[in-house]
């Protein structure tokens, strides 16, 4: 070890496995978290928030799944619940599901926000924010429109009562799509 050290600096050691790292991440089929457009959602089991059993993403396949993570403490997430059920409530419970996955580490906060909106799609708990680091989350409230194969078609960041008309579009594209 001490000949290596002789030739090689802390730093240039430093450089040279920073770049390595960066060639595996940048690596064709490197793992990386992260869903994106064209890709398949990474499929997640998850506890039900305020209830019993689990929440997985592959029980709704062969259905169009609009995924959206949101907290309690988030504005735009709160604007986003009533909108979400209503788009749930317009297109067929068998070809169409809202999903939410919760990342509030107090589950109560959430649990009174649901009792003041009364939406009728599910909602996970993930209070460890382990399924927004799998799906490369960056911002709150975020969307994945997912197909009936369980493939990404729409990431969609934020959340403003204009975007409900865009949604619907793609939701209805999706759902008249019956591959």
């Amino acid at each position: 070890m001490q000949t290596y050290r002789r030739f090689v600096s802390p730093i240039t050691l430093k450089l040279a496995v920073f770049a390595a790292s960066a060639l595996v991440l940048l690596a064709p089929g490197a793992a990386r978290a992260g869903a994106d457009e064209g890709e398949p959602a990474p499929s997640f089991s998850a506890s039900r928030l305020g209830g019993e059993g689990n929440i997985s993403l592959a029980s709704y396949r062969g259905k169009v799944v609009y995924l959206d993570f949101w907290a309690s403490w988030c504005a735009p997430c709160q604007a986003a619940l009533p909108a979400l059920e209503e788009l749930r409530k317009e297109f067929p419970a068998d070809q169409f599901q809202v999903v939410a996955v919760n990342v509030d580490t107090d589950a109560e906060k959430a649990l009174r926000l649901l009792q003041k909106y009364k939406i009728g799609y599910p909602s996970a708990a993930d209070p460890d924010g382990r399924l927004p680091e799998t799906f490369g989350i960056k911002t709150m409230p975020t969307s994945y429109l997912i197909d009936r194969s369980g493939v990404v078609r729409l990431v969609h960041p934020g959340f403003r009562e204009s975007d409900v008309e865009m949604l619907r579009g793609q939701i209805k594209t999706l759902v008249e799509t019956k591959k």
